[in-house]
């Protein structure tokens, strides 16, 4: 059956990566506990927040395994755009036209992170805006999108206010800066490493979600499933006018 399943999908496009990819997760356990799974810690650095026409221009990731990182397994790439004429973009991300120029092209760099990430969990600050351009350029190249369940720093950091410090009007409030990376990084007394480059912020979310796992388990959040639904009731929220 498998196999006719993955003819049919060659039948309509779908490149046999984003196949494998797919098919690791399709009996996914959401009911295992946070430690035991292996997680890709990734961030990327794009030219501007616009889908539609901006461009990943460096991708950088981690590995976590028994939430301890394995500095043995990192991913480091800049990427070549299809729009060298990104002058502001690489200023704040401290990439020079040279080395944009000397970089290989998303469709040399997106395959080694596809087999990078293989059966892990994805790991984000933030993870909806990288996970749409990485899902945008694995449409585009391979017709399909990665299936890697993904977990938002942020959103735990929300879980991690309400349910532990008892913030409940703060865990709302994402637009003032409060949830930003290094700041709330910083608020925890977690190492510090240079914003705007991929690698180091990765590292950055990964020591920021080690922290969360650990203190949230404290208040009965041990799963996917669990970690899922505090998430899904803080944003159900957060929706409500206050007193609701």
């Amino acid at each position: 059956m498998r196999a006719i399943l993955d003819k049919l999908a060659l039948l309509r496009g779908r490149d046999r990566l984003i196949i494998s990819n797919n098919r690791n997760f399709e009996r996914f356990d959401y009911q295992t506990r946070l430690e035991d799974h292996s997680y890709v810690v990734f961030d990327t650095e794009l030219t501007g927040l616009n889908p539609k026409k901006d461009e990943i221009i460096a991708i950088g990731a981690v590995r976590i395994r028994n939430l301890q990182i394995d500095l043995a397994e990192t991913f480091h790439y800049y990427v070549k755009p299809e729009n060298l004429d990104h002058t502001r973009a690489t200023l704040i991300h401290q990439i020079t036209p040279q080395q944009l120029e000397e970089a290989p092209p998303l469709e040399t760099v997106l395959p080694m992170f596809l087999k990078f990430i293989e059966q892990d969990l994805l790991v984000g600050h933030y993870v909806t805006i990288d996970s749409t351009f990485l899902n945008r350029a694995t449409r585009q190249l391979y017709n399909g999108t990665v299936a890697n369940p993904s977990l938002d720093t942020m959103r735990m950091a929300q879980i991690y206010k309400r349910t532990v410090l008892g913030d409940y009007h703060g865990s709302q409030q994402i637009a003032d800066g409060r949830y930003n990376l290094q700041k709330l990084s910083g608020e925890l007394n977690l190492p510090y490493f240079e914003a705007h480059d991929a690698l180091e912020d990765a590292l950055q979310t990964a020591y920021l979600f080690i922290f969360l796992v650990k203190k949230l388990r404290t208040v009965g959040i041990k799963t996917i499933r669990e970690l899922f639904a505090a998430g899904k009731e803080i944003a159900m929220s957060a929706r409500k006018p206050d007193g609701i």
